[in-house]
């Protein structure tokens, strides 16, 4: 099903432009390289980018607007959390993957309209069978009970899309990371205990960590200039993980890490122990969101993980998801 913008100006959007379903774009390692030189691929490395630039030295408590707009989607958040204590977890032999998630994510699935029409003004409706597979897609795969760093991408596919369509704009930047982004990452979190649910693709200890890369980007940026967490080694401390875990995405990343792994640090998270040993320079942060963007798509083993373009504005937007019949 197709629907036009008609006469609606909005900045972002053409005159005419269709909101379609996405569907399946990226079949091969062929189309993966394809994609990676898109207009789709710039706005999502560039997106990342703004907002990176918008938060830089600035920590999680810092004052910043809220407008109406950012209350409507952290609304939509409070709904999913809410969701989660509808269906708790259930007895069951297996240790990992809890099947209440599935109960969980269905009926998410079921509401997605309903909410997101809470979001937006009713002239902009007609994005919904776009926008809402990129919402429902980011908080893991029903059939493999997993969550990995493609669902955190289809999320963050979701948030440029509200930007396309101005439900969100340049105003809500700091917000948007702060409020918004962090909401959904503790959430993520959340399902991830309650559920027990796998990492998606995982590069074990070769990636920064098994379910999330964005808030290490947003979070290095925030810690640009910090007087106190200089050098790199001292993110690892206890102390500073004690003083600054509220206040830094990073900091808060490494301590949900240390809570949910046992074992030396340099041996579950090998990468992020030698960031701490001798430091890392990253040329660009279209490098880093480039790395972001490719660990993203590939899973284990090179797995290539599903790719679904909708038509949005010039360029089709992308979304990550796990293939639901491969497994890990």
């Amino acid at each position: 099903m197709e629907a036009s913008i008609g006469d609606v100006k909005n900045a972002g959007i053409p005159v005419g432009h269709r909101f379609v379903q996405p569907e399946k774009a990226v079949k091969t390692i062929t189309d993966m390289a394809v994609w990676e030189k898109s207009e789709a691929y710039m706005e999502y490395t560039g997106f990342i980018a703004t907002l990176n630039e918008a938060i830089k030295g600035k920590p999680l408590s810092v004052d910043c607007v809220i407008s109406d707009q950012v209350k409507k989607v952290l609304n939509l958040l409070n709904h999913v959390e809410k969701l989660i204590e509808e269906f708790p977890p259930v007895e069951q032999p297996q240790r990992f993957g809890n099947i209440a998630f599935r109960d969980f994510l269905t009926k998410l699935k079921q509401n997605s309209v309903i909410w997101l029409e809470e979001v937006l003004d009713e002239k902009m409706y007609m994005a919904i069978p776009e926008i809402k597979i990129y919402f429902e897609e980011g908080f893991g795969n029903g059939t493999r009970i997993d969550y990995g760093t493609g669902h955190e991408m289809s999320f963050i596919m979701f948030l440029c899309c509200l930007y396309k369509i101005t439900a969100l704009d340049p105003k809500d930047n700091v917000a948007t990371v702060f409020l918004i982004f962090n909401k959904y990452l503790n959430i993520a979190r959340t399902l991830q205990k309650t559920y027990r649910m796998e990492p998606a693709g995982s590069h074990g200890v070769w990636s920064l960590d098994d379910y999330q890369f964005v808030p290490f980007i947003w979070g290095s940026s925030q810690l640009i200039d910090h007087p106190r967490i200089t050098p790199p080694s001292k993110f690892l401390e206890d102390d500073v993980i004690a003083k600054y875990s509220d206040d830094y995405m990073f900091i808060s990343c490494i301590k949900y890490i240390k809570d949910v792994k046992t074992g030396p640090f340099a041996e579950h998270s090998n990468q992020l122990w030698s960031i701490s040993a001798v430091g890392i320079v990253v040329e660009s942060i279209g490098d880093a969101c480039g790395e972001c963007a490719h660990n993203c798509a590939l899973g284990n083993n090179s797995e290539l993980h599903e790719i679904y373009a909708g038509a949005h504005g010039s360029a089709p937007l992308v979304l990550i998801r796990a293939e639901a019949d491969r497994c890990r």
